[in-house]
Order: structure tokens, then sequence, then C-alpha cells
């Protein structure tokens, strides 16, 4: 029988589990290049996308889709659903609120990539500043999976228009407000999590010692960091192929001659040994989604929901 796992399932199996999917699908070889790339459909209303992955005796796929005009009408910007496959049998054995993966393997991947620079940050001042662009599920997933592996001492959330402060933030500035080059000057992490075709911030604010985490774009002409960053910055992406094809921060540094292609570390050559981030300079982990991010969580979230006795028993 298919099980089901609604929103709440998948997020009982909480951040720290998710990062740890993540790393130990890497450290046993999981090549994020070698996966089938995302498939794209265009809609009338907006784009459709369809997110296949096999792994480790799984097999599973994401159906998403992103409706840029659903906001103005009160409903979700983007909606999925996942269905997860026994590789052998190719047997459906669980289906997953796919919003709620979404935004759960999002933050496991950008932490699982910069987890042990979080806590070398956080062992000097004892306490993360953290300035996330965005207020949306991401943003908010972005603070509890970096809370799940470091100390955070304070967060700064920016909108365009600013607004009221949400529960898992400290203050709620307009993106133009001059709060908010300061904020990013002190930040240890900078999230941004919005749908900005243009950068959201100055890159030439940020200390040397300061990671960045990117998940908003995963279109070639869409970019929510500047050239004068990605000049500076190691940049850390899942996927070199992918990052060349959809990572439009990478994509339109390298046309301006900010980035040289071959600066680019993968996760792949982080958790082989092949590469190092070194100190002194800003880290920038630049992702756009992979199926396979998809299937490691839903996998670890369906293991956790088998093994979870029924209530009363």
């Amino acid at each position: 029988m298919t099980a089901t796992l609604d929103a709440a399932d998948v997020a009982a199996l909480g951040p720290a589990a998710a990062v740890a999917a993540v790393r130990e699908a890497l450290a046993g070889g999981l090549d994020p290049d070698g996966g089938v790339p995302r498939a794209v459909v265009p809609l009338a209303h907006g784009q459709g996308l369809l997110m296949p992955a096999e792994y480790g005796g799984w097999f599973g796929v994401k159906v998403a889709t992103v409706a840029p005009g659903n906001p103005g009408r009160g409903l979700r910007r983007i909606n999925a659903t996942y269905l997860l496959h026994d590789s052998a049998t190719l047997t459906p054995v669980a289906l997953l609120d796919g919003v709620a993966l979404t935004s759960l393997r999002t933050p496991a991947v950008s932490v699982a990539a910069c987890r042990e620079r979080l806590r070398a940050l956080a062992g000097r001042p004892g306490e993360l500043r953290l300035v996330v662009f965005g207020a949306g599920p991401q943003g908010e997933g972005h603070v509890a999976a970096v809370r799940a592996h470091a100390p955070v001492g304070d967060v700064t959330v920016v909108t365009r228009r600013g607004g009221p402060v949400p529960g898992w933030a400290d203050r709620h500035p307009a993106a133009g407000d001059e709060a908010v080059a300061a904020a990013v000057r002190r930040a240890h992490v900078v999230v941004t999590a919005t749908s900005a075709r243009e950068p959201v911030l100055d890159g030439r604010l940020l200390s040397d010692e300061s990671v960045v985490l990117a998940v908003g774009s995963h279109e070639p002409d869409a970019r929510e960091l500047d050239g004068a960053l990605m000049r500076r910055a190691t940049v850390l992406v899942e996927s070199r192929e992918t990052a060349l094809r959809e990572a439009g921060d990478v994509v339109l540094a390298i046309r301006e001659g900010a980035l040289d292609p071959d600066r680019l570390v993968t996760l792949a050559d982080l958790a082989a040994g092949r590469a190092a981030v070194p100190a002194g300079r800003p880290l920038v982990v630049k992702t756009c989604g992979m199926g396979w991010q998809d299937l490691v969580v839903a996998v670890a979230a369906h293991r956790r929901k088998q093994s979870t006795p029924l209530p009363g028993r």
C-alpha cells in the first residue's frame, strides 16, 4: 500500500536529519552531475517542473508548478507533489507533500554545504548574525536549518516593503532602509530567498568571513547576487552542469567576466576531498534545486514515518 506523508509528516523529519541525509548521500558517492536535468514545461499561467532521480535503491519524482499570479489570488506561488518508488520493483511506496519537502530539503542542502564554516564562525563570536532577504518559507527554513547546527543570536529579515516581524526574526525593515546595509556589513550569514531578477544587495558590503546562501533563482537570466560578490567569493554549487545551465547568479557573473567557471567548487568535490573552502574570502553557496535532493530527504522522511509508532501503541 502507498503511504501518504502530509506536510506535518515531512516537516517532522526536522532540519538536522535532512542535512544528515544530504551529507550521507554525498559521502556515499552520489554524484549530482550524474542526475537527470529538471524538465521545465511552459504553461499558460506559469511553469511545470518535473524532477526525477534514482539513488540507493529508490526512485522518485517531484511534480511542481510555479504560478506567479497566485499570490495575488491568495494562493501559493509553488505547489508540488512527490511520488517515491522502490527501485527494485518500481512500486510506489509513498506520496509526499512536495511543498513541505522542498521547504525542508533546500535549506538542508545549503547548510550541508557550509556546516563547518558555520560552526567555525559561531565559535568566535558565540552567536551568528543572519540577514535574510525574503520572508517566505525558504527564508524561515534556512533560519531553522542554521539554528539546528550553530547558535543564532540575531535575525534581520528584509523585504521590499518591510512589515510585521515574523516569529523567527528580530526585525523586518524594507529593502531601502539604511539599517539594511549596516546589517549586511555585520552579518555572518546572508540568505537570499526571493523572486528577484536583479541583485538584492551590494556584494561589496559583505565581510570576508561571511557565508551567502542563494536559493531564489533557478533561471539563467535571473540573479540575486552581483558580480562584485561573485568576483570576491569562493562559489560552491551543487552541480557544475546545473549551475552553468540554470544559475543566473553564476551564468551572468561569468558573462560579465566576474567569475571564472573553472573556479566553481561542487558539493561532490568537497565531499571527496578534492577541494577545500579557503578562509579569508566570502563563501557563496548557490543552489537551484535538483531531483536527488528531494529523493534523499523523501527517503529519510518515509523511513522516519514507517518507524514511528502509531498513537496509543
